[in-house]
């Protein structure tokens, strides 16, 4: 499917999410988006995660930090007070061209802070720089020395954000506006936006697969291959292995940061715990059961199961059970459970249902 016609399958997983969303309705139970749509904005991660790890072959424990910069950039520069510091001609222009958004703080006092818009494609930049001024020494490193950097570079993310009290310290970042989309459709996590958001959370998972689908295809996913299958064969062939590399790590992280932007407006706030290392490890993990260089198990299966433990499904055992999850499937189904299951329903289809007689 992946190979022939990835909108057509794009579409197919379009028609599950209705299908899931009315579902929920008939069962009574439309409390279940919320985590659905938060399912849907880590699935984003594991997906961007899913073209490094899967593709150029890479192993990054950083991934959670880079969630934690987009969210935290656009939570700070949605929350200060940004106009009080622009002289009035600047401010009024800034107003008018929508780029400043006035509202009230926590003790009702007017403020103008940054528009979600801009805000965003602040988060986004930085990020990239970050990844780029990261990926460039660090993407020289093979295997464990690679984790190794980049789980450093987690920890220190982690640190700063939990030490720095402009971003909140322990408790994080609080009362971040919404994100106002269209008229009428904002992220936040509103009872009476609840369905909108869902379809919006979606849309997005749905898009970025599709991205990255496009992308594998192309001539860029070839090279990403020939990498992951042989790096030193690949620079022979005229490859440049160094460069795809970090293309992919900052388009990756890219992703990351839009997740974490989307998700912190959505939730209304972010805390260090984003960050964590075992966050991190968590992405690593889902896109290993999902199938290494699989973006459909990365979605489906990071998203299912992340939805079960936003549930608490496990209680105390959450770890626990994803830990024999993924034991399980690695054991049965190193690539995924999705090939063997989707290799099965062809053999069956094709199966004639009458035997021809004699």
């Amino acid at each position: 499917m992946e190979r022939r016609a990835p909108s057509v399958g794009v579409a197919a997983l379009a028609v599950l999410v209705v299908a899931v969303q009315l579902l929920t309705a008939a069962l009574g139970k439309p409390f279940y988006l919320t985590q659905l749509s938060m399912a849907a904005y880590y699935a984003i991660v594991v997906m961007g995660l899913c073209l490094v790890m899967g593709y150029a072959g890479q192993i990054s424990l950083g991934h959670g930090a880079f969630f934690a910069i987009g969210g935290y950039t656009s939570a700070f520069l949605t929350t200060r007070n940004l106009g009080a510091a622009l002289p009035a001609g600047l401010r009024d222009a800034l107003l008018q061209l929508g780029l400043l958004t006035p509202r009230q703080d926590l003790y009702g006092a007017q403020t103008m802070a940054l528009s979600p818009w801009l805000a965003c494609l602040a988060a986004l930049c930085l990020t990239a720089v970050v990844a780029l001024a990261l990926g460039f020494p660090a993407l020289r490193l093979k295997g464990q020395y690679l984790a190794m950097g980049t789980l450093g570079f987690g920890l220190i993310v982690y640190r700063l954000l939990l030490g720095t009290e402009a971003l909140g310290g322990v408790d994080g970042i609080v009362s971040v506006p919404p994100w106002r989309i269209l008229p009428g459709l904002e992220v936040c996590g509103g009872r009476e936006q609840r369905l909108a958001n869902y379809y919006l959370a979606w849309g997005a998972a749905l898009g970025v697969l599709l991205l990255i689908l496009n992308l594998t295809r192309s001539r860029v996913g070839r090279a990403l291959r020939s990498i992951h299958d042989g790096e030193r064969a690949a620079n022979a062939m005229g490859v440049n292995t160094a460069g795809y590399k970090l293309m992919a790590f900052v388009l990756s992280a890219t992703i990351a940061a839009l997740a974490g932007c989307l998700f912190t407006h959505y939730n209304g706030g972010i805390d260090p715990s984003e960050a964590g290392v075992m966050k991190s490890v968590r992405y690593v993990a889902l896109v290993a059961v999902g199938g290494m260089a699989n973006a459909w198990g990365a979605l489906i299966l990071g998203a299912g199961l992340t939805f079960l433990s936003l549930r608490g499904c496990f209680g105390t055992f959450d770890h626990a059970v994803f830990g024999a999850l993924l034991i399980l499937i690695m054991s049965l189904a190193p690539d995924g459970p999705l090939k063997p299951l989707g290799a099965l329903l062809a053999r069956l289809f094709r199966r004639s249902p009458l035997k021809p007689a004699r």
